[in-house]
Parts: C-alpha cells; sequence; structure tokens
C-alpha cells in the first residue's frame, strides 16, 4: 500500500488555506454567508460550479480549470 503525506492546517490559520478561503470567497459571489445554502436546488449549484471551473485563475496561466483538466481552449469573449 503507497502511503501519502496528509496536511492539517491548524485551527483559525487561514493563511495555511489561501486555496480553500478563496475559493469560498468566490462561492459567496453567488451565495451570501447570510443565505443557506440548502435552499439552492441542484441545477443552480450546478450552474454555481460550472462558473467558477470555467474562470480563468493567475495560477493557471490565466486558464480555466475546465481547459487545465480538458486540454482544451475556451472562448470567453
Amino acid at each position: 500500500m503507497n502511503s501519502m503525506p496528509f496536511y492539517f492546517p491548524k485551527p483559525h490559520a487561514l493563511w495555511e488555506r489561501r486555496t480553500n478561503e478563496n475559493t469560498n470567497g468566490l462561492i459567496h459571489e453567488y451565495s451570501p454567508k447570510s443565505v443557506d445554502i440548502e435552499n439552492f436546488d441542484e441545477g443552480q449549484i450546478a450552474s454555481f460550479i460550472a462558473k467558477l471551473n470555467r474562470r480563468p485563475c493567475k495560477c493557471l496561466g490565466w486558464k480555466s480549470p475546465f481547459e487545465v483538466l480538458f486540454n482544451t481552449l475556451l472562448h470567453l469573449t
């Protein structure tokens, strides 16, 4: 069995979870903190996911996660 190292950030150490915190901020563009995500149907959540996966990222050379994963080019203009 192969072993894989795990990293567990310290509680309340936001600087150790930058990607997670950034993604949470992007999600809040579609759903404010005061709104319960249980109120959204599966179609709305799928729409949020699709928008986030097609959003260009600086760390990916301004490609979207979709473009990197599927090795394709989206025309976003």
